[in-house]
């Protein structure tokens, strides 16, 4: 099963690599090109990027060891649940995961229960153990090549909110996502508009973080 995750991937690249030499070609239909590119690698995806808030300054102030504890812990804690909502986890580095959601809804109410788990792991865990998560989700068409990486408005703008934008404990989400939610979802969350406009979507919306109780009807 590896062998084959590992081919389709590879193939998927090289696929891409190919078509991206040949629009650098002198008279290369460009408009053509990326016609074929979006059939063959357009997706519409709920994308989101997590980072823990204050971790560079944990790293300094305790160590690669505690470093070390502190990705533990957070894959530990968060991965479970990443899985029990549907999402893929494409990538993780250093302390930060790139995931993967076919719904909005999906992982927006993934997101609620990874504060959720944190901030009750926090209560019980003295300052320097606690985690504190940050999260940016976007949604739409999106560039997926096999299993290794996703490119798009959307993925820049949640990489923006997630790993620049949102604070301890907070989920910023574009408009994009708001608006592919579910009515009655959209409808239950307090969802805040911010006055940024990270580059690639129209707006951000914020729900803080003590309103990111997870909706178990979700």
């Amino acid at each position: 099963m590896a062998l084959k995750r590992f081919v389709q991937s590879r193939a998927s690249e090289y696929r891409l690599e190919k078509l991206i030499a040949s629009r650098l070609v002198e008279g290369a239909d460009r408009t053509a090109i990326d016609e074929r590119i979006w059939n063959l690698f357009g997706e519409e995806w709920c994308v989101m990027f997590t980072d823990l808030a204050g971790f560079s300054r944990n790293v300094a102030r305790y160590g690669i060891i505690h470093f070390l504890q502190t990705i533990y812990e957070s894959q530990r804690l968060l991965i479970p649940i990443i899985d029990q909502h549907d999402g893929i986890l494409l990538k993780t580095e250093g302390d930060s995961f790139l995931v993967l959601f076919r719904k909005a809804d999906r992982g927006l109410v993934c997101a609620q229960e990874m504060q959720s788990v944190l901030r009750e792991y926090n209560q019980s865990h003295a300052p320097e153990d606690q985690i504190h998560l940050c999260v940016g989700l976007g949604y739409g068409p999106m560039l997926k090549i096999g299993d290794l990486d996703v490119f798009g408005a959307e993925v820049n703008a949640a990489s923006k909110l997630g790993e620049d934008t949102a604070g301890p404990g907070e989920i910023i989400v574009t408009e994009s996502l708001r608006q592919a939610l579910d009515p009655d979802l959209a409808a239950a969350i307090p969802l805040q508009k911010l006055d940024v406009q990270p580059p690639g979507a129209s707006g951000a919306w914020l729900l803080p973080a003590d309103l990111t109780t997870p909706d178990i009807n979700g």
